[in-house]
């Protein structure tokens, strides 16, 4: 490959003529390239402000295609902020001293543009945005609660493809609880946490200037992922890092969580996201579908909008039904279409008219299985699935508090339900068997 100045020269041209006298001689004329890695190009620029705006979608996008016109092997850019190529070999040698930050796959699709803002997340969103301008300068930790399926995880994907598309530099780290949990029980039983290894290991988390962790209810009861837990939390918090944290409920909620954690947890800026109301919910459906380049008619996005539950992805749910049936059918999607395709008792209905009674009956039925069993402290494994069952239909077709599922199924905490509700989910995804086997307890729940 061509040297990285000849590249450059040969770049430049072709980008005076794409871009506005004023942007060209503003933020790129004097971009100074410095280094080659692999096909990403590095130029130097002498303020933040210019590296923001070339890292904005738009310039950089014009930028990277004027490298195809010129017919280079260059796909990427990288810029770096300074005066000097002493300033940016000393970063390299950092920068290669530090290794990758091994977070979990971002979902490059939730983005704050791809949020839904409506009543019920309003004050999530400006919260998160705040955050992901200036992380660990604004509202630190930022805690993040609320029911599942209702947009915690994108938020906080949200917040991390912020931070990478204008801050490169900051090493941001998205896990989820039982990861974090999963590395130190590891750690652990190989007998390597007092090793290098395991400092290593416990780095990984704290070597890192945005630490996301998702599901942080699971730290319920488990004191030694709650020590090294808050060891990670003072570290990070003491040395001004940003924590933004996620669960389903809020810190005083969570069973036997250590003092020290929950007054943590609440010391910066707690932000609940509560179930959309009706309006949002038809925006979310024709976000959802602009995404997925269909167009649904507002009578369309009414309907199943009025047709669904109070969880996001269940709406999603619905959306794709509708899509693959006017697939199907080879027409675009009607409201008689979407009618035929979502054939079922109206949630709205439902939920008024549902008991807990009444889904632990027909579990217990169609498992051939005692009620009287079914809600006693039994481990055994015929029990544990058809009660997990329960747990997760009782959240996904009645409005009621957790707790109260909990109480419905013989004094099981909060913890157990959730555990139970996901369990179920994860199965019917991978399951093709469970996933009928639940459908049909849903349908002759419904048929009551």
């Amino acid at each position: 490959m061509e040297s990285y100045e000849i590249i450059w020269k040969r770049v430049l041209p072709e980008l005076e003529i794409k871009l506005s006298a004023i942007t060209y001689l503003t933020y790129v004329k004097d971009l100074k390239p410095i280094d080659l890695i692999d096909k990403t190009l590095v130029l130097m620029t002498k303020t933040q402000l210019n590296a923001d705006f070339i890292n904005r979608d738009t310039l950089k996008s014009k930028i990277l295609d004027a490298f195809k016109k010129a017919k280079t092997d260059v796909t990427d850019i990288e810029i770096f902020v300074g005066t000097s190529i002493e300033q940016y070999k000393s970063h390299r040698i950092e920068v290669d001293n530090n290794p990758k930050v091994e977070s979990l796959p971002i979902d490059p699709s939730y983005t704050f543009e791809n949020f839904v803002v409506g009543n019920s997340n309003r004050y999530l969103y400006a919260a998160a945005k705040a955050v992901a301008e200036n992380p660990g300068n604004n509202y630190n930790p930022l805690f993040i609660y609320g029911a599942s399926g209702l947009g915690k995880t994108h938020i906080m994907h949200a917040i991390s493809n912020y931070i990478h598309k204008t801050q490169p530099k900051k090493r941001v780290l998205y896990a989820t609880c039982e990861k974090f949990m999963t590395d130190l029980i590891e750690n652990i039983r190989s007998g390597k946490a007092y090793s290098q290894e395991g400092k290593t290991l416990r780095n990984r988390y704290r070597n890192v200037d945005v630490l996301i962790v998702d599901d942080v209810q699971f730290l319920s009861k488990k004191q030694s992922t709650q020590e090294e837990f808050f060891h990670t939390f003072n570290e990070l918090y003491g040395a001004n890092k940003q924590i933004v944290l996620s669960a389903d409920c809020e810190p005083k909620e969570i069973e036997l969580l250590d003092d020290r954690l929950r007054t943590r947890f609440e010391g910066g800026l707690k932000a609940q996201v509560l179930p959309p109301d009706i309006e949002t919910k038809i925006a979310i459906v024709q976000k959802k579908a602009e995404l997925k380049k269909q167009i649904i008619t507002l009578d369309v996005a009414t309907y199943i909008a009025e047709n669904s539950d109070d969880n996001v992805r269940s709406l999603e749910g619905l959306l794709n039904k509708v899509l693959f049936s006017a697939l199907l059918h080879e027409q675009p999607p009607t409201l008689e279409l979407a009618m035929e395709a979502l054939k079922f008792t109206p949630q709205s209905d439902v939920k008024e008219t549902l008991t807990t009674s009444h889904i632990i009956d027909t579990v217990c039925h169609y498992y051939k299985i005692k009620k009287s069993d079914l809600i006693s402290k039994k481990r055994n494994k015929e029990l544990v699935e058809p009660r997990q069952i329960c747990a997760y239909l009782m959240t996904e077709l009645m409005s009621i508090p957790l707790v109260t599922i909990g109480q419905a199924l013989g004094g099981k905490n909060y913890a157990t339900i959730i555990h139970s509700r996901d369990k179920v989910s994860e199965l019917i995804r991978i399951s093709d068997t469970f996933a009928t086997e639940v459908n049909d307890i849903k349908n002759l729940i419904l048929k009551k």
